[in-house]
């Protein structure tokens, strides 16, 4: 017999970056939720990811961007070189805010410091360990409105009003909303990390690395410490089988075959890598429209994070637009709760989800397409017609692209928010 657990308000599937800062998000507003992780511990495998501008916004809306600054230079500018032709063209990494004052907006950070950060501001035991979702239900109650139950495999049962999936790319909850399964992009990555003990020289920009079908790239996180990426086509061999688990074939195959041609340094980085910091993993994208078309929420269950839009690493957006979820879906629900007398009501936290949801989608949408193309055009081929559209693309629509980094997500509400602004207005309130 299923032992049932009272109602919690608001449930989260997933202890990732998207389901701890959604956490701390409803926590700044006055919400308690509970995390549901599968693991028996915090997910801390995987190097590093670069954080851009809006997401230093975001982490400033959720209080914890002053623990994590200072610890991280920011990158200023970035290359990318044709490693065929030996060109190179710079790019600028900075923003620019509404006030034209430029800022840094990139910074390269460990997954593990990020996460950490985030869980230590939690109220305790928000955090449950070992919880493995297996089924989802809804029923309805006498008023008309929405309980969902959560069935977990060790026979638990847990009902509540709120069901938020921050279960990453292959979600349950995203499945449960008729979300279509996300699909190849044709391309593959390896991350890693490397440790130069005496330090490594390199200046805090981002290096990237292109030849006809493979880019790749790196960029300092501290003195000491290089984070690296590759990314390639499938071959036509099927190398890739070889090394999907076996850290040392990972990083023998990119330095004997992959990259051989890149440059020195590039190679050097490889070399120096931590065989417990390598990961492979095929490159996967949920199509925009139907993130655009298709259910983000129903009845009091929704999304966030790769459950939600799932996309290519290309712009460094994964992690950036999870934060920013969970600032927007934190700012609309809190804004039900407090117009409610500080109550989570079923039938008005749904509207709350379909206004997050509408906020979400068109931005969502357009950071998966801007992702997908920024990686087809820059690993495509070095034929005189891809020549050109990289040339047009690095001119005008790079810069197009890019903006789509360059946005604020907005701020968490208070009570006098609440009492003075509509939901949607409140919504749209932007720093500058």
């Amino acid at each position: 017999m299923s032992q049932v657990v009272v109602e919690e308000d608001v449930v989260i599937v997933g202890g990732g970056i998207a389901g701890l800062a959604t956490a701390l998000g409803l926590a700044r507003v006055g919400i308690r939720s509970i995390v549901l992780e599968k693991s028996n511990e915090l997910r801390t495998t995987g190097s590093s990811l670069s954080l851009a501008g809006n997401a230093w916004t975001a982490l400033e809306a959720l209080g914890v961007a002053h623990k994590l600054a200072p610890l991280y230079p920011p990158l200023g500018k970035g290359t990318v070189t044709d490693v065929t032709t030996g060109a190179t063209r710079e790019i600028s990494l900075s923003t620019t805010t509404k006030n034209g004052v430029m800022k840094a907006g990139v910074r390269a950070v460990h997954r593990k410091v990020l996460l950490e950060a985030l869980a230590e501001e939690l109220p305790a035991d928000t955090i449950r360990y070992g919880s493995k979702l297996a089924s989802i239900d809804t029923k309805t109650t006498p008023d008309g409105s929405t309980t969902v139950l959560i069935h977990l495999q060790d026979g638990t049962t847990i009902t509540t009003k709120v069901l938020i999936g921050c279960d990453g790319v292959h979600s349950m909850v995203a499945k449960w909303l008729g979300l279509s399964d996300p699909v190849e992009s044709g391309r593959w990555a390896v991350r890693g990390l490397s440790t130069f003990s005496t330090g490594h020289g390199m200046a805090y920009s981002v290096e990237q690395f292109l030849n006809p079908v493979t880019r790749a790239g790196m960029a300092a996180i501290s003195d000491q410490e290089v984070y690296w990426f590759f990314t390639s086509k499938y071959s036509t061999t099927g190398r890739e089988e070889k090394f999907k688990t076996d850290p040392a074939e990972i990083q023998r195959a990119i330095l004997d075959h992959f990259a051989k041609d890149f440059p020195a340094q590039y190679k050097k980085v490889v070399e120096r890598s931590d065989p417990a910091s390598l990961s492979w993993a095929p490159l996967l994208f949920r199509y925009p429209h139907h993130v655009l078309l298709n259910n983000l929420t129903k009845h009091n269950i929704t999304v966030a994070g790769d459950a939600m839009h799932p996309m290519t690493p290309d712009l460094g957006q994964g992690g950036c637009a999870a934060l920013e979820d969970a600032v927007v879906l934190s700012r609309h629900i809190g804004l039900s709760y407090i117009k409610n007398g500080r109550r989570i009501e079923s039938k008005d936290v749904a509207g709350a989800l379909m206004e997050y949801a509408k906020e979400r989608r068109w931005r969502a949408a357009g950071l998966i397409l801007g992702s997908y193309l920024s990686g087809w055009v820059q690993g495509s081929g070095s034929n005189w017609l891809m020549k050109l559209l990289r040339t047009v693309f690095y001119m005008f629509v790079f810069k197009w692209i890019f903006s789509l980094v360059n946005y604020d997500c907005g701020k968490l509400p208070t009570t006098a928010t609440a009492n003075t602004t509509s939901s949607e207005d409140a919504g749209r309130t932007k720093k500058d």
